[in-house]
């Protein structure tokens, strides 16, 4: 049996400790709701989120105001084998222009008045301005041998759940999830694959826009990369260190320090959902904080939603990453926790209540 490194240890103590949502909490959210001047239920799951951010927030006077957005980091070996448009330099590009606020996502978290928190958990390259929380310098390639060690998964998780712990102690009251790294459609591809115990062509798509040719190629790539290191689909650790990526790891982590401090977490697209699915195996505890933004365009998206019991909330076709999703559901939050703090009751407006009925 593998001796559990100390971040492993740790991982498994504070994710012992989660708590689930309070009841109480809910159901006083639920009877504010109802109590409202206006159709029960008629914001739909709206209400439901509001009312299961009260669970987590254990209080029903919830507050969202201040937001963040963490975007894990990582580069992938498996680049190696010719399947991405572009090469892994691009990671580093990219993750220069989130505090320049060039970015796509920079822009929507701008808009929102989310913080953004780039996180360096595994770039090839050092770029100093990003917080570097690096395991190692990118994961090997995936289809000739491990992704990473045990050991380095694990410390990639525990990062996330630190990060979480210190934007805790700093006031943030909801996060996002989000990633920027070369190749990470096919790890996630790859972890989904084994996780769901699905075919490889069912769950990988095109990525970033492959031609049907470079689409087989992958495939055969993520094929090759399940069947040389033969992951334990009942294993999660061993999932993420043989076929994932350092971004899915932290990205995990940031999903198990959410339920442990007590944050609800936005699931963003199929990296992200990935990462969920992992987080929730490694400790089921943890599947009620979070809420999943969209349905991505890749094939595994929906498939990973259904296996963490997850409706999404929104259906744009999107497929951006870097928590692009996550952060678009933000001004629909704010919308739905404005009419639940601030809209009158039935007496406050002279109106006969609502009754609620069984359908």
């Amino acid at each position: 049996m593998t001796q559990k490194s100390a971040s492993e240890i740790e991982i498994t103590m504070l994710t012992g400790r989660i708590l689930p949502p309070d009841e109480n909490a809910m159901e006083l959210s639920r009877m504010h709701w109802d109590s409202l001047a206006k159709p029960i239920g008629s914001l739909g799951r709206l209400e439901w989120a509001v009312t299961q951010i009260a669970g987590i927030q254990r209080t029903p006077r919830i507050c969202i105001d201040k937001k963040a957005l963490v975007i894990m980091c990582a580069d992938n070996g498996v680049v190696e084998e010719g399947i991405t448009q572009s090469g892994q330099d691009v990671t580093a590009v990219v993750a220069e222009n989130f505090p320049d606020g060039k970015s796509c996502v920079s822009l929507m978290c701008r808009k929102s008045g989310t913080d953004l928190f780039p996180v360096d958990i595994g770039m090839a390259a050092d770029v100093p301005r990003i917080e570097n929380r690096k395991t190692t310098y990118g994961t090997k390639n995936m289809a000739r041998e491990s992704a990473m060690t045990r050991r380095q998964a694990a410390d990639a998780v525990l990062a996330g759940m630190q990060k979480v712990r210190e934007l805790k102690a700093a006031g943030y009251q909801i996060l996002a999830t989000g990633e920027m790294g070369i190749g990470n459609t096919a790890t996630s591809s790859a972890v989904a694959a084994v996780l769901l115990d699905l075919p490889v062509e069912k769950v990988t798509g095109r990525g970033s826009g492959l031609s049907s040719a470079g689409l087989k190629r992958k495939i055969r790539v993520i094929r090759q990369a399940i069947q040389v290191n033969r992951p334990d689909p009942g294993d999660p650790l061993d999932v993420l260190a043989k076929v994932g990526g350092l971004d899915i790891a932290g990205l995990a982590g940031v999903f198990l320090g959410g339920a442990c401090c007590g944050l609800p977490v936005v699931i963003d697209g199929l990296i992200s959902s990935a990462a969920a699915l992992t987080a929730v195996r490694l400790a089921p505890a943890c599947a009620p904080y979070m809420l999943a933004s969209h349905v991505s365009k890749e094939p595994a998206a929906g498939m990973l939603l259904s296996a963490l019991e997850k409706d999404a909330f929104l259906t744009c076709d999107m497929s951006l990453g870097e928590g692009s999703g996550a952060v678009a559901l933000f001004p629909l939050l704010d919308l739905a926790a404005e009419v639940y703090g601030r809209m009158c009751c039935f007496e406050e407006a002279g109106i006969t209540p609502y009754e609620r009925f069984s359908p």
